[in-house]
């Protein structure tokens, strides 16, 4: 039987980072749900979780799924690409992406494509539920122009969501309440 160790978790003396390969994403109402799998290391065998964090995201995973609403609009066929269409990283989406968000993502059999998940805003206050085809990071018969820039842009998002499983989120603190 193996030695119990006194701490366990980031403050553990002998923890090492583990290996965390992220299989689907959501974020509804600022709180983060993923599955994922998990290994000690290399060698250990995968555990798969499902999990859903209590404390609402950071503002940096908020921020690097906006940056996949352009492709979101392309491969539904939302909208048409414009001069304007893609925003550096830094600025905010331009005005025609307002009634889009980007809620998750499901990646492939070894993170080789992606099926991004989001929603369109109608004017009558509904919301239009959008779903991507399946797309392939290495398909050489590609329809999609962007897929470099997709999978750039989704690499960013998933470092953010595995800094949200290692504990990064948004500072949360609970305001006094006046009784009198």
């Amino acid at each position: 039987m193996s030695q119990l160790l006194p701490t366990v978790g980031p403050d553990s003396p002998e923890a090492a980072t583990s290996i965390i390969t992220i299989q689907k994403v959501k974020v509804k109402d600022q709180h983060l749900t993923c599955e994922f799998t998990e290994q000690r290391t290399p060698e250990a065998p995968p555990r798969t979780f499902a999990l859903t964090c209590a404390e609402q995201v950071h503002a940096d995973l908020t921020h690097a799924l906006s940056r996949l609403v352009p492709h979101l609009c392309l491969l539904t066929e939302q909208l048409t690409e414009t001069p304007d269409f893609w925003p550096d990283d830094s600025e905010e989406l331009p005005a025609l992406f307002e009634a889009f968000t980007v809620t998750g993502f499901s990646l492939g059999r070894g993170q080789g494509g992606v099926t991004l998940i989001g929603q369109r805003e109608l004017t009558g206050g509904r919301v239009l539920n959008l779903t991507t085809p399946y797309q392939p990071f290495d398909d050489e018969q590609a329809t999609y122009s962007y897929t470099g820039l997709l999978e750039t842009i989704l690499a960013t998002a998933l470092t953010e969501v595995e800094a949200a499983l290692r504990g990064k989120c948004t500072d949360y603190r609970q305001l006094a309440l006046a009784f009198s």
